[in-house]
């Protein structure tokens, strides 16, 4: 992984953002407030300005920029969470100009350990965690089995698209679809699409680049 794959990843989530916005608006709808689809394409267009204007010199710089956009551009809980995310990766990918896929994994598990923390979500509460959670643990599967970055990219989006649909028989525990209780079973969660998204547009950078 190095900065213009990293850059790249960022480009392709913004694209699938702004190509699903309506989509994950309309999920939003049905449990939250109607606007997480707007928020993040609002969010991703921003980060991608910033990118074109003042690209950072490494990938911590990157990481760093990208999540300071989302937590001021975002608006929710989704800027925090998607921001904090980004700032937790950037020590972990240092300063160097790549890093091994290993060291990728780390960095990610490093986001979502900083996701966990600021949004208190565990396994099976209707959540962004509930694609992230088995998109990691795939992805060191595959690593520790010897597969490259972008099979191993690819194998973590594919856990991830299931995590996501898997929210559909929850019962939400986090957020305003918290309070519908039961009557949030039935609907696929918004942070957990817009999350697979994240790691579907991984996979996608990885593997153009590689």
């Amino acid at each position: 992984m190095d900065l213009s794959t990293l850059t790249a990843w960022l480009r392709e989530y913004a694209r699938l953002i702004d190509e699903n916005a309506q989509h994950l608006t309309d999920l939003d709808a049905a449990i939250g407030d109607a606007d997480h689809g707007i928020n993040m394409q609002r969010g991703m267009s921003a980060v991608v300005t910033q990118i074109d204007e003042a690209p950072p010199a490494d990938m911590a710089g990157l990481c760093k920029q990208v999540g300071m956009t989302l937590v001021k551009s975002v608006g929710g809980a989704s800027g925090p969470l998607y921001g904090t995310f980004f700032l937790r990766m950037a020590p972990a990918l240092g300063t160097d100009d790549t890093v091994s896929a290993s060291d990728f994994a780390k960095a990610l598990r490093a986001g979502v350990d900083g996701v966990v923390q600021r949004g208190r979500a565990e396994a099976n509460d209707k959540t962004m965690f509930d694609a992230l959670a088995p998109a990691l643990d795939a992805l060191d599967a595959a690593l520790e089995g010897d597969t490259d970055l972008p099979g191993a990219l690819a194998a973590a989006a594919t856990a991830a698209e299931k995590g996501r649909d898997a929210t559909e028989s929850m019962i939400a525990r986090k957020g305003r679809a918290s309070y519908l209780g039961q009557r949030s079973v039935g609907h696929i969660d918004p942070g957990a699409t817009s999350a697979a998204m994240l790691i579907a547009a991984a996979a996608t950078a990885a593997g153009s680049t590689s």
